[in-house]
């Protein structure tokens, strides 16, 4: 699907947009058109940012006339720090010195527990890219233990085989979240040294894989500040489309966030918010139909911003280190910036005209 895409043409296009063309892309839009990809190259170009106002009108309309005014609420829950992948930019890589922990099956419930008296209902299991210390056998364990808790069980680990995506669905898991972290083959050998993360197409097919297996729930995304970001925006984009072509029983959800720092990792490159917002209104333009996620990785103040624009998914209260809610003394995998309690998150929602939702009621489709 992506092998013939190239960042330079993406690059050289971008650079040829005139304001016309981006005229062109939003009179479409406004008409309900389905936008092709020249339109994108024009929302995500330079030639664009004088008209991020028009755009942002018209992200929110499609936003509220697709989705309400609801944003749906989630809770990531770190499972393990542990990895045998070596990534530059992970402060869970191999190499890095840190605190690191498996949870046991007592502890996972533990932190269940204490994320379902906040209220949360749709939890993201997380865990570092370590086949033998958390295999399949433990994750299909902690699902079941925790199914009767969560409308919704959604995963992120290490890629897996089909059969293995079907055997978690059965117990339990009905949302796949894989990042492609960077879709530049070039960047993606520089940073990814070791480990089995280091086999980019294996990870690549994982939503094709998912989809196969019947989860019901896939999300995708791209780090921005690993590769040139126009061709990360164009790239994760087309991606989407083409997974909600292909699997069109699975819900797709995209997610752009920009890279943080963390351990061995303190200077990390700008995206000025200005760009970003930019490319998350080009996404929903492109995509209507997709949910656009954004993580507690953001300040407070922008991520209420967004959420009266283009978003429909948001984290809550989260930890980036396993056993973070129950307090167990290991590291984070990156620092995040909105450090507010479920409940101060959601009156902030509330206080915007949103309704923060908690459960999925669509849990009878799994």
């Amino acid at each position: 699907m992506l092998k013939q895409f190239s960042f330079a043409d993406t690059a050289h296009r971008v650079g040829l947009v005139k304001e016309e063309d981006v005229t062109r892309a939003l009179q479409r839009s406004a008409s309900g058109a389905t936008l092709d990809a020249s339109d994108l190259i024009a929302l995500i170009s330079p030639a664009a940012r004088e008209s991020l106002e028009a755009m942002a009108r018209l992200a929110q309309e499609t936003t509220r006339r697709r989705f309400g005014n609801i944003i749906q609420i989630y809770a990531p829950m770190y499972l393990s720090n542990e990895c045998r992948s070596s990534c530059t930019y992970c402060g869970f890589s191999y190499e890095n010195d840190i605190r690191r922990h498996t949870l046991t099956i007592a502890e996972t419930e533990r932190e269940a527990d204490l994320l379902y008296t906040q209220g949360i209902r749709h939890v993201l299991l997380l865990t570092g890219e370590d086949y033998k210390n958390t295999p399949v056998r433990y994750l299909s364990e902690v699902c079941r233990k925790l199914s009767n808790r969560f409308s919704s069980i959604s995963i992120e680990v290490y890629p897996l085989k089909e059969e293995d995506y079907k055997n978690l669905r059965d117990d339990g898991v009905d949302g796949l979240a894989v990042y492609q972290e960077t879709y530049d083959p070039e960047v993606y050998a520089r940073v990814h040294l070791r480990g089995v993360k280091k086999n980019m197409e294996f990870r690549l097919d994982c939503p094709d894989r998912a989809g196969r297996a019947g989860i019901r729930k896939i999300a995708l995304g791209a780090l921005l500040g690993l590769a040139d970001p126009v061709g990360e925006v164009f790239a994760l984009a087309a991606h989407a489309r083409y997974v909600m072509h292909q699997y069109w029983q699975s819900q797709v959800s995209i997610s752009l966030p920009r890279l943080r720092p963390a351990e061995g990792l303190t200077v990390v490159p700008v995206i000025p918010d200005r760009t970003y917002v930019q490319y998350l209104l080009a996404l929903r333009l492109y995509l209507p139909d997709a949910g656009l996620i954004l993580s507690t990785r953001e300040p407070a103040e922008f991520r209420d911003h967004l959420s009266r624009i283009c978003i429909t998914q948001m984290s809550a209260g989260s930890k980036t280190e396993p056993g973070g809610y129950s307090g167990l003394p290991t590291d984070v995998q990156f620092e995040i910036e909105d450090t507010r309690s479920v409940d101060e998150f959601c009156r902030a929602l509330r206080s915007n005209g949103l309704e923060p939702v908690f459960t999925d009621w669509n849990a009878i489709l799994k």
